[in-house]
């Protein structure tokens, strides 16, 4: 009985010895040993190529980049001052320009309606870019023994060549102001008091048209 007990109790010693000294797996492969690159990358940049030249003659005379882009400021305060090519064209900026938002689609212009133009100056420059962009339009007649109203002339068809990079591509222009002395003027100017003035304007613009609309109409009732 006393060496089965000593037995025993040696076992259970080992087994906490065992025990006390849990194990974790862990599962992190290299990912730089155990993989590598694709062997058909040469053969897939030949397809890509051969495909960007069967579309170029498929499309021809068409530009091969694509449609026309509007000019549009990149976001946030940090990237603001440069100027990007953007989805496309707003429909206000096509009726300034005179151009059918139908239309526009079949000669090479790019529309986008969800777009909005927050401001004059992007408004005039993109229907500027329309302007320029349908004088230089070679647009070929559907029939040429009868062309239509809009349609380039047979001269002109024949001197049309297909353009290879970019339509009309969108330059960052930088201006560089001189040094000069802060007028009176500006130093009296306040940037922060005039921000909450146009905020507190805005806010308050729809009562204040309707105490005014009201205000007319108590006093047409006066002079009744």
């Amino acid at each position: 009985m006393c060496f089965s007990r000593i037995w025993m109790e040696q076992q259970s010693t080992k087994l906490s010895v065992f025990t006390s000294f849990p194990f974790s797996a862990i599962f992190r492969p290299d990912g730089s040993t155990q993989s590598w690159p694709p062997a058909g990358m040469p053969a897939r940049k030949l397809r890509r190529r051969k495909a960007r030249q069967a579309k170029a003659r498929r499309i021809a005379p068409r530009p091969v980049a694509g449609p026309l882009r509007p000019i549009v400021r990149c976001p946030t305060i940090r990237y603001h001052n440069k100027v990007r090519a953007g989805r496309g064209f707003t429909l206000e900026e096509l009726k300034a320009a005179g151009i059918n938002k139908r239309v526009a689609r079949t000669i090479g212009i790019a529309v986008d309606p969800r777009r909005r133009n927050r401001s004059a100056e992007s408004l005039h420059s993109n229907v500027q870019r329309l302007k320029v962009y349908r004088s230089k339009l070679i647009l070929f007649p559907r029939k040429p023994s009868a062309p239509k109203k809009g349609d380039s002339t047979a001269e002109e068809v024949k001197m049309a060549t297909q353009l290879t990079g970019t339509v009309m591509p969108i330059k960052n222009v930088h201006k560089k102001e001189k040094a000069r002395m802060i007028t009176e003027e500006e130093k009296k100017f306040k940037a922060f008091a005039c921000l909450r003035m146009a905020r507190a304007n805005a806010r308050l613009f729809g009562i204040r048209a309707k105490r005014a609309k009201e205000a007319a109409e108590q006093d047409v009732e006066k002079k009744k």
